[in-house]
Formats: structure tokens, C-alpha cells, sequence
């Protein structure tokens, strides 16, 4: 399974939506129930999926999914 299927199922594990379809250019005002609670929620959901760490600069710097991808992509190699 590619990195984006398996972020997309992280995403729609997290937000209880099989219908998420997730984008590059998103952001949480993109989906619906996107909080600050369930980023948190997201950000451990996609280090255990791709049993990987973010640094809180790492987390910080997410601008949009593109950015999370590129930050997984980096460290799973």
C-alpha cells in the first residue's frame, strides 16, 4: 500500500469518515471535525501507522497534508 492510501486511511480512521479523500493542498478546514484535539490525534495515528517520530518543529511546520507527506516520506525512507 502506497504512503498516500495509508494517510488516507490514518485520516479516515481518525475523523470516522470512510468518504475522506485527501489532497496535498488541504488543510483542517478542509475536513470536517479537524480540531486541535484531533490533530493530536492524527499526529500519533500516522507515527504509529508509519512508526516514525515528529519533532514539534516537525508538527509546527505542517501547512497542509502535502507538507505531512513530505514529512513522512522523508523518514520512512
Amino acid at each position: 500500500m502506497e504512503i498516500n492510501d495509508r494517510l488516507c486511511k490514518v485520516f479516515r480512521n481518525v475523523f470516522q469518515d470512510d468518504s475522506i479523500e485527501i489532497e496535498p493542498g488541504m488543510t483542517a478546514d478542509d475536513i470536517e471535525g479537524w480540531d486541535s484535539l484531533s490533530h493530536v490525534n492524527l499526529i500519533i495515528a500516522v507515527e504509529i501507522e508509519f512508526g516514525i517520530e515528529f519533532t514539534q518543529a516537525e508538527i509546527r511546520s505542517f501547512e497542509n497534508i502535502g507538507a505531512l507527506l513530505t514529512a513522512i516520506k522523508s523518514k520512512v525512507g
